[in-house]
This record gives structure tokens, C-alpha cells and sequence, in this order.
């Protein structure tokens, strides 16, 4: 089988990467541009700077067309929510918040007060301040000369796309992360988009991934280089790049900024209890059901070290930290991973520090003790998780699925196998990249299908497993 080389641009919340990746006799994986990422802080609002994201992107995108010649196409995914408003030029008529913005606070007091049974029974979305749907209505709210102005809304892979291929579309697997797609069909909620005063025009029915949208026609030197649409969340990516075991029992945790807890389903996990546990009821590409529950993640630790003069900036000074860490004894007290005070504080330490003088337990002192704090508690948040979708998805989960940054960090693997009493497998894989990729191969037909894809990694993967202790 002749090889085909495919670019997937995949960008997160504090860095990005083109990673073009050859499928053939064997599969390789080449990393051409890396970068950074934040939000900026304008006033009292956070925004992205979309246009140095784009700039940067053309930069990979060019570094790997030179390095290879015969790519055959690119796919785009993001992290979810944030969006964009656009005319019918594809001209930008808003600026484009962060999703960490407090503008939606308001809107979250209120919804809890009246309304959430009903958004999510109809989405299956649970009630969190960075929804589509809040940020969406509190734009019609304090703008409202926008509906004047913005004709779609796209969501930042469906923009990137448009950028790409000049065609507007909405992607599903992204349309689920916004609080407005409807929970039973693959369209959008005709109630939430009411509930929340939000225009139903902005909006074209969700496409599938694996989907073509022709040719690159926003670079030049990409003639005849296809832009496929791929699943735009970058969440939806990892997990199809999870090596599962076709027969079920398996967990997936994808570890970074966020820990993203869930499961694959055919049917979503509604009701009271999983309103409660916030089960997020988002989609795969393909439409499918991926409940899971989101835990605030690797955001605390890079958030803390902001405090600390000496902070590990490699491979080896990490190493360092994670055995610091390892040698000190458990804490006694751990953190709620679900407290709110840890969405986007002024000083992630202080509020730690606040959290656990609330528990009557003193703070760490050193950047070692807040690494084995907070990694004990993400063990136990990922337990409880666990445990929690198990009983309402009516599963039985034998092994949890790590991937992202946090499956290299073995003290964190333990942490979660000993919480959880059931082994994790941590893989050393690009996760959301090849997720990408393997969309952009499917559409191609080089690989069948999604199951022939995931058989492929099973028997190649590098993966370290991680036994509980007691």
C-alpha cells in the first residue's frame, strides 16, 4: 500500500502543533510546529488572539508542505465552545472571548435559579460557565445590534475550516460541547436556542466527520491538498485514537489542561443524578454518544507554579519535580476537583490555600507539596468519576485509558489506578493528533474505519500499565 501523508492542526488552549503524520508500511508521526497559546485580558474581559493562531498555523502548514512535498490533506480540531460571529463575507462582527471570561456568570446564577432541568433534558449539557449557550446569550444580551450584524455562527475548528476551504459548515462533535444541540437527534435544540434568545439562522445543520469540504483554497501553495473535516473537538479526537477493547470495559481519560473523564454509549446518560454529576452528553464525529465528566485537570499545577520564582521549564526538571513529589507521604487532606474556586482565580495557590484552610488542613510549602497534592486529588477525582459513570451508564469499566500530558506523569497514573482499584493503561501516543489523522485516512480510504484503525494502535502502541496499590 503506497504511504499518504496527512497534516492535523491541533490546537489547545496554552499551546498548538501541526503534526503531520504518514500512514503506510508503518505509522509515523512528525511534529514540523509547535507554539504557544493564552488568552489575553482586555479591561475586565479574556480574548483570544485568533489572527497570530492563524498566522502561526500557515507557518506549520507551510513547514510541512516543504518537508512534505505529496501531503495529501489537513484537518482541523480546537478545544470547545469558543466561536466566532460572522457576515456574510466571513468577516469577524464580534471579538472573540475566552472561554475562562467571567461575562457568564450571570447567566450560569441564573439558569442554576430556573430553567436547567429543561436545557438538560433537552442537550444533555450540563449547567457550566463556559457553554456556548451562556456566552452566546450574553453577547445577544449586552450587544444586541449583533443579530444585525452576524449572519453564522461557527465554532473555532469550523472557522479554521472556512479559513481553509472558504466553506462555512458546522462540525457535530463540536456542536455538542455548546449546550444547544439537541440531545436526541443530530440537529440543533429548537427549545435551548429559544431558551437562551440565540438566532436558529446563525446556525447550518452539523456535518459528520470524515467528510470532505474540497480542496485548501486559503494558501496558495496548497493546491490540490484536501480540507476534511475531522472531529473539531479536540476531546472527540483522543478518543478515537484510544486503542479500546471492542468488546467494552473500557474508561478513557484524556489528561491535560482538563481532565476529561468518560465513556463510549449507545444512548446518553440523562436524569437527575447525572444532571448533578454534570454528565456531559457530547458526540464522536460520527454522531455517536461519549458521555463524560469534565475535572479541572493539569490547569491547577501550571496555574500554581505561576507563584513560585523556580518553575521546571525540561524534559529533566519535570522528571525532577515528579520525584520530589513521589518521595513525600500522601496528604491527608486532599482537594474537590469540582470546586469552583479553582475555575479562574486571580492566584490558583491562594485558592488552594483558601480550600484547604475551609478543611482545616494546612497548605504545602514547597512546589514538590503542591504537586502531590494536586495529583492525589486528580486520582481520586478521576476515581470518583469512574465510579459514577459506571453506575448511571449501567457499566462495568476493567481499565482505565490514559492519554495527554498527564499519562507521561507516572505519579499521576498511579495516583488514579490506586483511587480507581482498577489498572490504567497510559499511552505514550499523540492522542488528539492522531485522532485527527485517522479521520483525514478514513476519507481518504486508505484505513476502513474507525474499530481497523484503533486494532492498528492496539498492536503497535507503547503503553506502561499502572497496577492500583493499596
Amino acid at each position: 500500500m503506497p504511504s499518504v501523508t496527512c497534516a492535523a492542526i491541533d490546537l489547545g488552549a496554552t499551546s498548538g502543533r501541526v503534526i503531520v503524520g504518514t500512514w503506510g508500511k508503518k505509522l509515523e508521526l512528525t511534529e514540523v510546529h509547535r507554539f504557544p497559546n493564552s488568552f489575553h485580558s482586555l479591561g475586565t474581559n479574556d480574548y483570544w488572539n485568533l489572527p497570530g493562531l492563524w498566522s502561526e498555523v500557515c507557518t506549520g502548514l507551510r513547514k510541512a508542505k516543504q518537508r512534505f512535498p505529496k501531503l495529501a490533506s489537513v484537518g482541523v480540531d480546537f478545544w470547545g465552545c469558543d466561536h466566532v460571529l460572522l457576515n456574510d463575507a466571513g468577516r469577524l462582527v464580534f471579538p472573540i472571548h475566552a472561554y475562562r471570561d467571567a461575562r457568564t456568570q450571570a447567566g450560569l446564577k441564573a439558569l442554576n435559579a430556573r430553567g436547567l432541568e429543561h436545557i438538560y433534558a433537552a442537550t444533555g449539557i450540563p449547567n457550566v460557565f463556559y457553554n456556548s449557550s451562556l456566552q452566546l446569550a450574553e453577547t445577544v444580551k449586552s450587544c444586541p445590534a449583533v443579530e444585525d450584524l452576524a449572519t453564522r455562527c461557527l465554532f473555532l475548528p469550523d472557522y479554521f475550516n472556512f479559513l481553509l476551504s472558504g466553506r462555512m459548515e458546522n462540525e457535530i462533535s463540536i456542536a455538542s460541547t455548546t449546550q444547544l444541540l439537541d440531545v436526541h437527534t443530530q440537529d440543533w435544540s429548537r427549545a435551548a436556542l429559544e431558551f437562551f434568545h440565540i438566532p436558529p439562522q446563525w446556525f447550518s445543520k452539523p456535518v459528520l466527520s470524515n467528510s470532505s469540504l474540497g480542496t485548501v483554497k486559503g494558501l496558495p501553495e496548497f493546491k490540490g491538498v484536501k480540507s476534511i473535516v475531522v472531529p473539531g473537538h479536540d476531546t472527540a479526537c483522543a478518543y478515537d485514537a484510544m486503542p479500546a477493547d471492542p468488546a467494552g470495559g473500557d474508561l478513557y481519560l484524556s489528561s491535560g489542561t482538563w481532565s476529561l473523564v468518560g465513556c463510549e454509549s449507545p444512548t446518553p446518560i440523562l436524569g437527575p443524578e447525572a444532571l448533578k454529576s454534570r454528565v456531559a452528553n457530547e458526540r464522536t464525529g460520527q454522531g455517536g454518544y461519549r458521555p463524560l465528566t469534565n475535572i479541572v485537570g493539569l490547569w491547577l499545577l501550571e496555574r500554581t507554579l505561576l507563584d513560585f520564582s523556580a518553575r521546571p521549564q525540561t524534559g529533566k526538571e519535570w522528571a525532577a519535580l515528579i520525584s520530589a513529589a513521589e518521595k513525600l507521604p500522601a496528604p491527608k487532606v486532599l482537594l474537590d476537583t469540582s470546586d469552583p474556586s479553582f475555575g479562574n482565580p486571580p492566584s490558583v495557590r491562594a485558592a488552594i490555600d483558601a480550600h484547604l484552610k475551609n478543611k482545616k488542613a494546612k497548605a504545602p510549602t514547597n512546589v514538590a507539596g503542591y504537586a502531590r497534592l494536586i495529583f492525589d486529588s486528580l486520582g481520586a477525582g478521576h476515581a470518583g468519576a469512574m465510579r459514577m459513570l459506571g453506575r448511571l451508564g449501567n457499566q462495568n469499566f476493567k481499565r482505565i485509558l490514559m492519554v495527554g500530558g498527564g499519562a507521561k506523569n507516572r505519579l499521576l497514573c498511579q495516583a488514579t489506578a490506586s483511587a480507581a482499584g482498577v489498572p490504567v493503561y497510559a499511552f505514550a501516543l499523540e492522542g488528539t493528533a492522531l485522532g485527527n489523522l485517522a479521520s483525514q485516512w478514513i476519507n481518504l480510504g486508505v484505513v476502513k474505519d474507525r474499530a481497523t484503525f484503533r486494532a492498528h494502535l492496539a498492536k503497535n502502541i507503547q503503553q506502561t500499565i499502572y497496577q492500583p496499590r493499596g
